[in-house]
């Protein structure tokens, strides 16, 4: 009987034992799920953490079911204004909006791995997300939290010296011109980090661009007007004229648009050159034909359509925010133009690109990419104006001489448009208007009068960012990268 007993007596403490490892061991994995679930206090959708507290307020499903509880709809106009007419707006100092922070991909391999793409480069789609989002942050601080700032143009993305090894990225910016109206233009950079203490050196700053941001009531959904920015230095002084002389261009860009005015007599004649080129392609009685590495515009065209999910939405829950267009625009671009010159391209600049509707959550977004314009060009500027080139000068421009392969020049035109899920009205919402360099002797053609259009406009562009006029050129353009230098970027 005792010996019965020492046995059970030992198999319950073995028992209690094993009980109480199985409880350590269910305590410490429920501890370690809760720490882990605990990381991610909301979403970041590629955009870095610390630019997210000001784009994403309020948890979706809170946002929905306030919606659906006050039965209203917060993207249209409620016709009663929030905002009082008679508010104090204080001109405020640059400084006052200036926001910086640290991206330290070095660092961090696992916030690396949310930039990079296959081929090892940094996706500068993602980097133009976060600077839509850095944009926000800086608008805010200069407006203050009870507007509704939104996105209305990126005047220019410029790479000035392109990264070829990865470091710590610093994202900065400041509200550079502001009138007293409601729109505000917001100058930043991208740079390598500096050491603590120093400044940014010029030939580490790898990107620059300016956004134009407007303000509108949240209840009207009209433009309200907000703080001017105060100048006390030199370098204030010529950022402020720089930024009046943007607007100033776009203004300008607006009445010229050929949505307004025919070609000009130089467009014209090279849209007839252009044209006659095409006979001879089609003539059995001349010579010329096609040559393999001249592509009809149409057929350069790529698509995608995508469902906007609420990820993506900006501080007021109901509309995209405008970081994540650019992205998906920018790589469907960058396939373009792969796609077109059958090589990998390079990154060299986003020309003034506008967001002219929102794009609200749950609706349908449509985006077409197309090459509209080659540089060097299919007919230049001197064969256009003897309307009609001589032989030897066609087979040059035509590729079909025996010089070696060059960089050529592609702008890829991003048109994009939306519709809810119904697919009742469509909306255009935004044009974006990128070039890249690609290794190759590729060439584009238009044919249809729409295409022309299209041509002309890219080669306005083109000609301007020659010329250093407008949108952030000059000094700016002359000191960009032209698209040959390697590069971790892409």
């Amino acid at each position: 009987m005792p010996v019965m007993c020492k046995r059970v007596s030992r198999a319950l403490g073995e028992h209690m034992l094993q009980k109480q490892s199985y409880t350590a061991l269910t305590s410490a994995s429920a501890t370690s799920i809760r720490r882990f679930s605990a990381t991610t206090r909301r979403p970041t959708d590629g955009v870095f953490r610390a630019l997210t507290e000001n784009r994403v307020q309020t948890p979706w499903i809170e946002a929905l079911r306030k919606q659906q509880r006050e039965d209203n709809d917060p993207t249209k106009p409620s016709g009663v204004p929030q905002i009082p007419k008679d508010r104090p707006l204080e001109p405020k100092k640059m400084s006052d909006s200036y926001h910086s922070v640290i991206l330290p991909l070095a660092q961090d391999p696992w916030l690396l791995d949310t930039y990079t793409n296959a081929s090892g480069h940094i996706r500068l789609g993602t980097l133009f997300m976060d600077l839509d989002a850095l944009s926000g942050i800086v608008a805010y601080k200069h407006t203050g939290p009870e507007v509704t700032t939104v996105t209305a143009a990126c005047d220019r993305i410029t790479i000035n010296h392109p990264l070829t090894e990865i470091c710590d990225l610093q994202l900065s910016g400041q509200v550079t011109y502001a009138t007293g109206r409601s729109s505000m233009e917001i100058s930043l950079q991208v740079a390598k980090a500096p050491k603590e203490g120093e400044e940014v050196r010029s030939e580490d700053v790898m990107m620059t661009c300016q956004f134009t941001m407007v303000s509108l009531d949240p209840g009207t959904k009209k433009p309200v007007n907000i703080n001017p920015v105060r100048v006390d230095t030199d370098e204030e002084r010529r950022l402020f004229k720089q930024g009046e002389e943007n607007s100033k261009h776009r203004k300008e860009l607006g009445q010229r648009s050929l949505l307004k005015q025919t070609p000009n007599d130089e467009e014209s004649d090279l849209i007839h050159a252009m044209w006659q080129r095409q006979l001879q392609y089609h003539d059995p009685n001349d010579p010329l034909r096609k040559p393999d590495n001249v592509h009809f515009m149409d057929s350069t065209r790529l698509s995608n359509t995508s469902i906007m999910q609420p990820q993506y939405r900006n501080r007021h829950s109901f509309q995209i925010f405008g970081g994540y267009l650019l992205k998906q625009t920018f790589e469907l671009a960058f396939c373009c133009a792969a796609s077109f010159a059958h090589t990998r391209p390079t990154f060299v600049s986003l020309d003034p690109s506008t967001f002219q509707n929102p794009v609200p959550v749950g609706s349908v977004l449509y985006l077409t990419a197309t090459v509209v314009y080659t540089d060097p060009p299919l007919v230049p500027d001197d064969a256009a104006a003897d309307q009609r080139p001589s032989n030897a000068t066609t087979a040059s421009t035509a590729g079909t001489d025996s010089r070696p392969r060059h960089l050529t020049r592609v702008q890829i035109r991003v048109d994009s448009r939306v519709r809810n899920v119904e697919h009742g009205e469509t909306k255009a919402t935004g044009q974006f208007n990128y070039t890249f360099t690609v290794d190759a002797d590729v060439k584009v053609m238009p044919r249809s009068y729409s295409e022309f259009m299209m041509y002309v406009d890219a080669r306005r562009r083109v000609r301007r960012v020659e010329d250093g006029a407008g949108s952030g050129a000059g000094e700016e353009t002359r000191r960009a990268d032209p698209g040959v230098a390697d590069r971790v970027t892409e």
